[in-house]
């Protein structure tokens, strides 16, 4: 009976710890702040700011409030409360409502996470930045006006800006084409004539921009003299025949399609612009330095069998099913030719790429790229730095090709440009020249 007296305390004093330590591991579990990211973040800030602030935390996210100090004194300008079942959130703020003036200031964020620290209260951290309020926009000076232009063709401008920039370049028509910044701290862009835009359209819509670190905006019109160029219309007639031909060796990029001219109809428009975007994606690769010397080289010994731009009309029992542009120059030689690389430059793709079938991608700096598709054989690997007249390849019939030749094409900004003018010695040395010149 006495043992049954003395064990009952000792229960309870178990239970009183367990109960004791239940507590302080539900409120003390969780001793850390939020993470906070903040984007930007570097220093400088104006009304045009796009801030995001991101907030994690794996016991929830409870408030995050966002404001400025000046002289120790603290204004919120954004808060905000959650119900704690987030782990994370993202708030894209506007500092128009911060009423910022000229000068330096401390941007303050708090945020506070949904555990029960301090006794329900949760834990905040504090992430404070030195930031200079800039609302002057970057100024831009042209060095080097562009050379006259072809529907088709490229061209380039040299300019100088007066601040640090986050973004600078060539807009035509809304298509952006970004600056390379060079060892002098100028810029040099080169830019296409988009084949489907009139002279008139080209030249009412092309404009430099530069955009600075606290997000101020500069757009000016410059002027280029632009010219029109005629190009082939051809018509291609799809006969049974040749779209089953079509199906059996391409099946693999339409393999949802069973009906022939639909495959090809889609191979053709949908696959082909897959494959364009991948050409801009890779434009975004491109070394900031001019990487070739001298001129570029085309296949020898070769011929042209289509041109750049050339208009097709596909048609099916006499009606038009579909339309698309040729975009480079189909060159054509003996049966497995070697396709020697036309420049200096880096390999930036090299493999099967969709209409393209097997293909290279050369980069040569300042966004200027050159394509060779259609290979029987690729002797070059992605990252290899190939020189002038390097082996790259072997021409084929691979894609969307039906007779062995070579497609060569150029690509200025990610967009496909006459590549004549590139393999023209005297147009490419007057380009040259422009962008190299110093003040």
């Amino acid at each position: 009976m006495a043992s049954r007296r003395r064990l009952l305390p000792n229960i309870l004093v178990v239970l009183v710890l367990g109960v004791i330590a239940a507590v302080a591991y539900t409120f003390l579990k969780d001793m850390d702040g939020p993470g906070v990211t903040i984007s930007p973040d570097n220093g400088r800030m104006s009304q045009n700011t796009a801030l995001t602030v991101q907030v994690t935390d794996p016991s929830g996210i409870r408030e995050l409030n966002v404001g400025i100090r000046r002289n120790n004194v603290f204004t919120s300008f954004f808060r905000r409360h959650y119900d704690g079942d987030r782990t994370s959130v993202s708030e894209n703020i506007s500092l128009k409502d911060a009423k910022l003036s000229e000068g330096i200031f401390e941007l303050e964020i708090r945020a506070t996470d949904a555990s029960m620290a301090g006794f329900g209260q949760g834990n905040t951290r504090t992430e404070i930045r030195e930031v200079r309020y800039d609302p002057i926009p970057p100024r831009i000076a042209v060095r080097t006006r562009p050379a006259n232009v072809w529907q088709g063709g490229s061209s380039a401008v040299r300019y100088t800006v007066d601040e640090d920039v986050s973004r600078t370049g060539v807009v035509i028509a809304g298509y952006f084409v970004p600056a390379c910044r060079q060892a002098d701290g100028s810029y040099v862009c080169i830019f296409p004539f988009p084949f489907q835009l009139t002279p008139q359209e080209f030249k009412h819509n092309i404009y430099l921009t530069a955009t600075d670190l606290a997000g101020n905006e500069t757009t000016t019109r410059f002027t280029v003299l632009a010219y029109q160029r005629n190009f082939r219309d051809d018509k291609l007639v799809l006969t049974d025949s040749f779209l089953q031909e079509a199906q059996a060796k391409l099946r693999h990029l339409a393999p949802q399609i069973s009906d022939p001219l639909q495959s090809y109809i889609y191979i053709n428009t949908q696959v082909r612009g897959q494959n364009i975007e991948k050409l801009r994606e890779l434009a975004s690769l491109t070394a900031q330095g001019k990487l070739w010397e001298g001129n570029f080289l085309p296949m020898p010994r070769s011929a042209a069998r289509a041109n750049f731009a050339d208009h097709r009309t596909l048609t099916y029992n006499g009606q038009p099913v579909a339309e698309a542009y040729h975009l480079g120059l189909d060159l054509a030689s003996v049966r497995n030719a070697e396709v020697p690389a036309a420049n200096n430059g880096t390999v930036l793709f090299a493999g099967e790429l969709g209409i393209y079938g097997n293909v290279v991608v050369i980069d040569h700096g300042l966004g200027v790229q050159t394509l060779y598709s259609h290979l029987s054989a690729i002797g070059v690997a992605t990252g290899q730095a190939v020189t002038k007249g390097t082996i790259i390849g072997r021409t084929g019939t691979t894609g969307l090709a039906f007779g062995d030749h070579l497609h060569f094409g150029v690509v200025v900004g990610g967009l496909e440009v006459n590549p004549v003018e590139w393999i023209d010695p005297k147009w490419l040395a007057n380009l040259t020249n422009r962008i190299s010149q110093t003040d």
